[in-house]
Parts: structure tokens; sequence; C-alpha cells
């Protein structure tokens, strides 16, 4: 039986780290199955993001959760969804951290979380970007320093 391909592929609702039992790496083969299956600018839109966000921390962990590509370092940073006219970073922190850069510029309204909407054409300002995914992981990282000390 041939194997299935990602537009044929059953969809499933598990989380797989980026680093399976086997030495897989199965959640970034979901990504680059993900970002084969958008093609086009959104393709294109999604594996630079995934670039610049694992520059910007080379300790990211790449999950695959609710079908879509999560990137974490201790927590969630951001979430990657693709939309028919638009590349969208949800970070679940986002109200949180400071965007002097104005990146932010969907899902405002919300107490926790902001999102980035990409377009086709839209320029990455890429210092910008990576100066965002080091704050959110940062914050991660702190809150879960300050969880720890606090059970000790």
């Amino acid at each position: 039986m041939p194997k299935p391909t990602p537009s044929t592929k059953k969809a499933t609702s598990r989380t797989t780290t980026s680093k399976a039992a086997n030495g897989e790496d199965s959640a970034a083969r979901h990504i680059d199955a993900r970002i084969a299956e958008l093609g086009g600018w959104r393709g294109e839109m999604l594996s630079r993001l995934r670039g610049l966000i694992h520059e910007a921390d080379p300790e990211i962990v790449e999950e695959w959760k609710w079908e879509n590509p999560v990137f974490s370092h201790a927590g969630i940073v951001c979430t990657g969804e693709a939309y028919k006219s638009v590349v969208k970073l949800t970070f679940l922190k986002g109200a949180s951290l400071p965007d002097p850069s104005g990146l932010f510029n969907s899902s405002l309204e919300g107490a926790t979380r902001r999102a980035i909407d990409f377009h086709e054409g839209d320029k990455v300002n890429a210092a910008a970007f990576k100066t965002l995914i080091r704050a959110a992981a940062s914050l991660n990282t702190s809150k879960n320093t300050s969880k720890a000390a606090k059970r000790s």
C-alpha cells in the first residue's frame, strides 16, 4: 500500500514533539509536509518564519498540536496557522510582550494572546520579529523559573 501524501493523510489531534522516541523528527516532518502542502506564498512565508524562529532561539522545540506547527521554549512561544489569505502566528502570551515595532496586528482585543497576520507580499521585519521571539521565550523561562522557586 503506498504511503499517504500530506494531502491525503488523515489528520490527527495528537501532540508530536520534535524528537520522537525513535529519534525521528516527526513534528518537523509534519511541519515540512504542511509547508509543502500549502505551497505558493503561504508555504514560503511559513518556511521563512520558521527559519527566523530558529535563528532567534536555537533552543526552540517544534511540536505538532491542533493540526498546526507549534514552537516552544519552556512553554508555547507561538503557533503557526495558514488560512486562505493569511499566515498567522499566534503568541499565547503576546499581551505580556513588548512590541515596540508594532508587529502584532491581530487578536489585539484579547487579554492574553496576540497575533501577527502575514499577507501575500508582506515583508518581514526580521530583526524585530526575532526580538519578539526571544522575548516570548524569555517570558516562558522566567515564569517557569519563578514557579520552580515558589515550589522550593
